[in-house]
C-alpha cells in the first residue's frame, strides 16, 4: 500500500552549483487591457491645431526669422509638437510621455500667458507693449488669443483634468529653468548683433538697455527667474496634492486575456 500524499509539500532545498529559477511576473497588460482615451486624444489634438494655427498666422504676418525669436512662438511650437505626440499615445493606449518634458511644456506656456497678459498687455504695467498703439485687429487679434491665452488655459486644463499626477523631485523645478536662461543668452546675444537704435532691437521691454540700463535689465531678469522658479515649484507641489482625474476604480478579480496567435 502507498503512503498518502502529504497536504503540504516542503520546499526542496536548493542544489549545490544550480541557480534558483527566476520568479515568474505575469506583466500587466496580459491582465488588464490597455485602455484607449478618447478624449484626452480629441481634445489634445484640439490643442495641437490651436497652437500650429497661430504660429502659422504670425509667421504669414511677420518676419519669420524676428516671429521664431519670440519666446511666446518657441513655447506655441513646443506645445504643438508635445500634445500632437501625446494625444497619438494616448490614443494608442501608451505610456505617458516623460514628465520632464509635458511639465516644461506647461510651465513654458503658462509663462507665456501671464508675461502677456499682466505685463505686456496690461495698460498699467510699466512694461506694457499696447500704450499709444491701437489694438491687434482682424488675424492678427486671432493669433494673438490663440498663442497667449488659448493654449496656455487649454494646457492648464490638459494638466488638471486628462493628465495623472507625478511625484516630481523638487529638482525638476530648476531643471526646467534651464529653457529660460537659455533664451535670456540668445536675447542678449541677438541685441548685441543689431546696432544700437534699431527698431525691434528687443523683443521685450523689461530687456531693453536703452531704457532700463544693464542694471534695470539685469534687475528685471532676475525677479522674473525667481517668479518662474516659485511657478515651477507650484506646480511640482499641485502634482503632489491633486487628485487622479485618470485613475479608475480598482475591480476585484483579475481575468487573463488569451494567447495571441
Amino acid at each position: 500500500m502507498t503512503a498518502p500524499i502529504p497536504k503540504d509539500i516542503p520546499d526542496l532545498p536548493a542544489i549545490p552549483g544550480i541557480p534558483a529559477p527566476a520568479p515568474f511576473i505575469v506583466p500587466a497588460t496580459a491582465v488588464v487591457a490597455r485602455a484607449r482615451r478618447s478624449t484626452a486624444t480629441l481634445f489634445r489634438v484640439l490643442v495641437a491645431l490651436a497652437a500650429t494655427a497661430g504660429v502659422a498666422i504670425d509667421l504669414v504676418l511677420g518676419h519669420p526669422i524676428r516671429v521664431l525669436s519670440y519666446f511666446t512662438i518657441q513655447a506655441n511650437v513646443l506645445v504643438a509638437v508635445v500634445f500632437a505626440w501625446s494625444a497619438w499615445r494616448a490614443w494608442t493606449a501608451r505610456r505617458p510621455l516623460p514628465p520632464l518634458l509635458t511639465g516644461g511644456t506647461l510651465l513654458y506656456i503658462v509663462i507665456t500667458g501671464l508675461i502677456y497678459h499682466l505685463l505686456l498687455a496690461n495698460a498699467s504695467s510699466p512694461f506694457s507693449m499696447t500704450g499709444g498703439t491701437d489694438a491687434p485687429t482682424g488675424w492678427q487679434a486671432v493669433a494673438n488669443q490663440l498663442l497667449h491665452t488659448v493654449t496656455p488655459i487649454a494646457a492648464v486644463v490638459d494638466w488638471l483634468l486628462l493628465t495623472s499626477p507625478v511625484a516630481r523631485p523638487v529638482s525638476q523645478a530648476a531643471t526646467w529653468l534651464l529653457y529660460p536662461i537659455a533664451y535670456l543668452i540668445f536675447l542678449v546675444g541677438r541685441s548685441a548683433l543689431i546696432p544700437a537704435g534699431s527698431p525691434g532691437r528687443y523683443l521685450y521691454p523689461f530687456l531693453d538697455v536703452d531704457r532700463h540700463g544693464h542694471i534695470g535689465v539685469l534687475s528685471n531678469a532676475v525677479l522674473l527667474g525667481l517668479a518662474f522658479y516659485a511657478l515651477a515649484l507650484l506646480l511640482v507641489t499641485l502634482d503632489h496634492l491633486r487628485p487622479d482625474p485618470v485613475r479608475r476604480r480598482a475591480k476585484t478579480g483579475f481575468r487573463l486575456q488569451p494567447p495571441v496567435g
